[in-house]
């Protein structure tokens, strides 16, 4: 059974290494260039604190330190979450 629940975001590190580029011609290094996201994100399901990781692609928004996301997790496993 899938559960809701909701996390705080408390790291978000740009991903410098694996650069996604946007513009066919570019005129300088970084013209058209963006990059994902991992952040951190800390929840607790019945009682129980989580940190997770996860990946935030390349042109997605990336939530603020401190913001709260929405989490889906398998009831039988809630250490393995899922950003809605």
């Amino acid at each position: 059974m899938e559960c809701k629940t909701e996390g705080t975001v408390i790291s978000a590190k740009k991903q410098w290494w694996c650069s996604v580029r946007t513009k066919a011609f570019r005129t300088g290094p970084l013209d058209g260039t963006i990059f994902p996201y991992i952040i951190k994100v800390k929840y607790t399901v019945d009682g129980k604190e989580y940190t997770k990781r996860k990946w935030i692609h390349a042109g997605r928004p990336v939530p603020e330190v401190g913001s709260t996301v929405q989490l889906s997790y398998a009831s039988e496993k809630p250490s393995k979450v899922k950003l809605i």
